[in-house]
């Protein structure tokens, strides 16, 4: 792992715009533009994007980025969960970037030092019906090729006595907790170690294909200085050129492909909210993940209990939705409710002990998506727009974004160049 890993943060104005006539052009894109590529949106899916396009010959690649750091939206304000991939349709790519990205991620980790534990995770059940459910996540797992095993009561009773599973336990082993800032740090650093170039509180506000992308992408962006918040309109507007173009920009991923849609096609963005709930309480204090049985039709996973790589418990998310892409207030409305499932699988739970933590914010495709297999599932979409050459778009891109975002990188270099 990198001991220190500076950015290489830039004004995009040193990269003047350039002149677009036909005359003068060579047949190599790379010769006229300022970049090789250029990626939107620096969350874990655009710095393993990024990374993973800068490691061409010859690249040069810029990751622009709207706030004063890398991954300070979804990719920070999540669970952190290394997940399995056992909830998710075999055909989706939910499914196979998950399975290819958490051994990606697994490996990187470990040669790089980045914290990380497999904890295991166990799905409870508290009767009939959601044994039920267990069996068939438990088939569905095996036909993706998913280890999971049933715990005896005995076993379970043994190794987490705090936890009620009335009904059964299926466990999870390859399920894991990652540092997600580590990794994001780590990434930055690989990218930047190559040659990347970092554009810190640039915000784009136009893309424009050239030729419908044959000769590459015109971008104009506002950058912001770090204390333009006290002096009014201190900000710098630049257009750069790059080959091609990768849309990784989360929460903003859809309102950046609306610039390339009609009016007749235009996509509505919707945005699933999700508090957290810490516990300050010293018992009772599990050692493993801790997950309820699928609900049909639900937006996420349930009120599931995770932890950090100290050994934090936090609980959560609940799912609410909102119009804005920055409601980061924590919301108690909900916090009852929460109680009461999380009563469920741990009935000891101090219920004074457990207050509002922190938000995080889900890109979604449609309203009240399911984000796991059933009813209403929603996968990820990731490829181009219809009538523009050297595009990708990676829109819905949540959970589970942070396993598979090495995978994601991959896919995208595959979808450039194939």
């Amino acid at each position: 792992m990198f001991a220190t890993t500076r950015a290489i943060s830039t004004s995009l104005a040193q990269f003047p715009p350039r002149c677009f006539t036909s005359r003068g052009f060579s047949s190599s894109a790379s010769k006229r533009s300022d970049f090789t590529h250029a990626v939107i949106g620096a969350g874990v899916v655009g710095l393993a994007v990024a990374k993973k396009l800068q490691e061409r010959e010859g690249a040069s690649t810029v990751l622009i980025e709207r706030n004063g750091a890398v991954g300070m939206e979804t990719s920070s304000r999540n669970s952190e969960v290394i997940h399995a991939g056992l909830h998710y349709p075999p055909s989706s790519l939910k499914a196979t970037l998950c399975l290819r990205g958490k051994h990606l991620l697994y490996d990187l980790c470990a040669r790089h030092a980045i914290p990380h534990r497999r904890t295991g995770k166990w799905i409870v059940a508290q009767d009939a019906a959601q044994f039920g459910a267990l069996q068939r996540l438990h088939a569905h797992a095996h036909a993706v090729g998913v280890p999971t095993h049933f715990v005896s009561p005995t076993q379970a009773h043994a190794r987490e006595p705090d936890v009620r599973a009335a009904a059964g336990v299926l466990e999870s082993p390859s399920t894991g907790i990652v540092d997600s800032h580590a990794l994001m740090q780590y990434l930055e650093g690989a990218f930047t170690e190559l040659g990347g170039v970092l554009a810190l509180r640039t915000s784009v506000v136009r893309i424009k294909p050239l030729d419908g992308g044959a000769r590459g992408w015109e971008i104009e962006t506002t950058t912001t200085t770090p204390d333009a918040a006290a002096v009014a309109g201190e900000s710098e507007t630049s257009t750069i050129t790059a080959d091609t173009l990768v849309n990784a920009a989360g929460l903003a991923a859809i309102p950046l492909a609306n610039m390339l849609r009609p009016a007749s096609r235009q996509r509505t963005p919707y945005y699933a909210k999700g508090t957290y709930y810490s516990y300050s309480a010293s018992s009772p204090r599990p050692s493993t993940l801790i997950y309820p049985a699928p609900s049909p039709g639900h937006a996420g996973l349930g009120t599931h209990l995770t932890l950090d790589l100290s050994g934090r418990i936090r609980f959560g998310p609940d799912v609410e939705w909102t119009t804005s892409p920055s409601d980061y207030a924590p919301n108690a409305a909900n916090l009852g409710a929460a109680l009461d499932a999380i009563a469920e699988y741990l009935p000891g739970v101090r219920r004074e002990d457990v207050g509002l933590d922190y938000v995080g914010i889900r890109p979604k495709m449609a309203r009240g998506a399911a984000g796991v297999a059933g009813e209403g599932f929603e996968d990820f979409v990731i490829g181009g727009e219809d009538g523009v050459r050297g595009y990708v778009g990676c829109l819905g891109v949540e959970s589970p974004g942070l396993t598979a975002a090495l995978a994601v990188g991959e896919e995208v270099v595959g979808r450039l160049y194939r």
